[in-house]
């Protein structure tokens, strides 16, 4: 090593000895090798350069895995569904008058649906993956969460039909 106390542009660096062809500052560009013939060779060496490899530790899931984990638990998304419908079929037809309204009315809920079982899956992600580190195998809370959002509609379709009311007040003795 070089002596410290003279000034660093001063200092100079001990070189290894250099590589046979070598020649410094000029790339070896265009250097042709020697061929062998089509499809014949020495067998690819791994040398450790070129972009890492990333080491994914998680196993391969198979092909639908994630379609199958969304439909455990659809039960309760259709169930909540098809009350919705039923209870607003008996709104929209006593309201006795042009159904554009009511129908728009029904697809709007159902994308309200949709995006409420969207945002639980993003909480479940977050909450149950994310911070407390469980894995997720299905999708019965989001469609819990839906089913039951569904039905309340339901209920308020049925709460806003006259007759229902009337017959509800009946049964109950009010």
């Amino acid at each position: 090593m070089s002596d410290q106390t003279q000034p660093w542009a001063e200092r100079t660096v001990e070189m290894p000895p250099e590589a046979p062809g070598f020649r410094r500052g000029v790339a070896p560009v265009g250097v042709p090798g020697p061929r062998t013939g089509s499809g014949s060779g020495t067998p690819h060496e791994p040398t450790g350069t070129g972009w890492p490899q990333i080491e994914d530790d998680r196993p391969q899931l198979p092909p639908g895995y994630h379609w199958r984990q969304l439909r455990l638990g659809a039960h309760w998304s259709l169930i909540g569904g098809l009350f919705a419908f039923v209870c607003w079929g008996i709104w929209a037809i006593s309201g006795r008058g042009d159904l554009t309204s009511p129908v728009v009315t029904f697809v709007l809920t159902l994308f309200i649906a949709v995006g409420l079982f969207a945002l639980a899956r993003l909480i479940g992600r977050v909450v149950l993956e994310r911070q407390l580190g469980r894995v997720r195998r299905t999708a019965r809370g989001a469609h819990l969460v839906t089913g039951a959002f569904l039905v309340a509609v339901g209920v308020a379709y049925l709460g806003q039909t006259g007759w229902v009311v009337d017959v509800w007040n009946w049964v109950a003795g009010r």
